[in-house]
């Protein structure tokens, strides 16, 4: 690709025109790493049910279903499936979102969006322990079209 797929001729900004795609099934699988002191990864392990991780889960896939509301020219999508994962390392959180759908384009921004607001929560439950945590590595690993 070649150019900015939403700017104009003359570099305005617009919202792709899918109208004339097919509609196919797609998916799209994101990942990011929340990397903290070790001693912050034991805690968030020893967390009973209901604690940090399910919050965090929640709402990664509150936010793929509002992507659309959150990153101005993204189509609102009729996701068929979201689902977001956590894992406690021995210092790090990782996180895979995973979106699917039956559309005329992806769902590549929800599943980075699920991702990145997961992280973004562990890290807001965490920061009164962890004043040095960090959010990285947030990229899209698999994108698939039917």
């Amino acid at each position: 690709m070649t150019e900015l797929s939403h700017l104009g001729e003359a570099g305005d900004v617009r919202m792709v025109d899918v109208g004339g795609k097919p509609v196919s099934r797609r998916r799209a699988v994101a990942r990011a790493t929340v990397t903290m002191a070790p001693e912050t990864a034991r805690a968030l392990r020893e967390l009973p049910k209901g604690d940090a991780l399910v919050t965090a889960q929640l709402a990664g896939i509150m936010a793929a279903k509002r992507t659309s509301e959150l990153i101005p020219l993204c189509h609102p999508l009729p996701l068929s499936h979201v689902d977001v994962s956590l894992s406690v390392g021995e210092n790090t959180v990782e996180i895979t979102g995973t979106a699917e759908t039956a559309a005329q384009t992806g769902v590549e921004m929800e599943a980075l969006t699920a991702v990145s607001v997961a992280a973004l929560t562990i890290y807001d439950m965490a920061k009164a322990i962890d004043k040095n945590m960090s959010v990285t590595d947030v990229a899209l690993v698999e994108k698939t079209k039917e």
